[in-house]
């Protein structure tokens, strides 16, 4: 009697149990560094004024505040439910929609802080200014929250960010394979290119504004943001400035794609950050420029509110040319149904 050799038995993947310790590690981050945030905000809107110094313009208008730190929280408690879904089996289930879309905005709302807090402090150990003397007698904030509060966020932001890239390469990551000049050519990559165009133009209107004041221009700011300028402003403009470049540099290259080695994954990255942080700080700020001031110097300015809402233009603009990209690329990838 012979025996029947036995079909190998395949090697267990050894990097199954290091990818699930470091996906732990990274959700518990990301949940922890949420409760110094919550909980101020929890306070603060109970009537607390920890972190708060007395004379503080945070206690002129309660009601708004109590909104506003309402809404904060809100968004902020989603993180925790963010870092579940990227590291539960039910998150496989989730709609890429559902889950995209409060990723994209979390990127937009993180990353001017993960880049401009640093480059804020550095700007501040080299002698750079980053507090206006106006600011002494009647200051925002303790600093002590300013430290708390970002180090959170930055923490948020990186944890967060390597949940979802290990989310998405398990999930999508057979989208972005290969190079621009492997992409094929679609009946819909001329709408894209003019498309490109057109966001990249609109996008020269907040781009040059934001270049204008990091350079020290204080061409379309109200008097009480021209005063309140420092070594701090300027690098956030700057930063701003990278941003639309990111944006604009994305959806270009991802339209005008021919003859490039660049891998697919560099443009898309470009886009997507950059897209959010327009997007989304420029709602945020539109919002923060609709409430209640009393100081007419600090009103917004024509300007102000114009790169504000075209910023939201273009963001929003990019992301719906980049969700229709990735929807035909998946479209394109997914195998044939076999013929009855």
């Amino acid at each position: 009697m012979t025996s029947t050799p036995l079909a190998p038995v395949p090697a267990p993947d050894a990097a199954a149990p290091v990818t699930g310790r470091l996906r732990t590690v990274l959700r518990t981050v990301a949940i922890v560094s949420c409760l110094p945030y919550i909980v101020l905000k929890a306070a603060w809107i109970a009537g607390s004024h920890l972190g708060i110094p007395a004379g503080s313009s945070l206690l002129d208008h309660r009601t708004s505040m109590a909104v506003a730190n309402g809404a904060s929280l809100v968004m902020d408690s989603a993180v925790v439910v963010i870092a579940l879904l990227l590291t539960q089996a039910w998150g496989r289930r989730v709609p890429a929609w559902l889950l995209a879309l409060p990723m994209w905005a979390a990127t937009g709302l993180l990353l001017p802080i993960m880049t401009g807090y640093p480059l804020q402090l550095l700007v501040q150990v080299l002698g750079g200014r980053t507090v206006n003397k106006g600011d002494v007698g009647r200051p925002f904030l303790h600093e002590w929250v300013f430290g708390v509060v970002y180090t959170g966020f930055i923490l948020q932001g990186l944890a967060l960010g390597a949940l979802f890239a290990l989310y998405a390469r398990n999930r999508w990551g057979h989208l972005w394979q290969g190079t621009l000049r492997g992409l094929p050519d679609t009946p819909t990559a001329p709408a894209l290119r003019a498309a490109a165009v057109a966001a990249s133009l609109l996008a020269l209107v907040p781009g040059t504004l934001h270049l204008l004041w990091a350079a020290g221009s204080t061409a379309g700011l109200n008097e009480a943001r021209a005063a309140d300028r420092t070594s701090g402003f300027y690098v956030l403009e700057a930063v701003d400035v990278l941003f639309v470049a990111a944006t604009v540099a994305g959806i270009l290259l991802l339209a005008f794609r021919r003859g490039s080695a660049l891998p697919l994954r560099v443009p898309l990255a470009l886009a997507w950050g950059g897209s959010a942080v327009l997007a989304c700080w420029g709602g945020w700020m539109s919002v923060a420029s609709l409430s209640d001031v009393d100081d007419l110097a600090e009103q917004p300015t024509p300007a102000l509110v114009l790169i504000y809402a075209v910023q939201m233009l273009v963001g929003t603009l990019v992301l719906t040319l980049g969700a229709y990209f990735l929807a035909e690329r998946s479209a394109a990838t997914r195998p044939a149904a076999p013929r009855a």
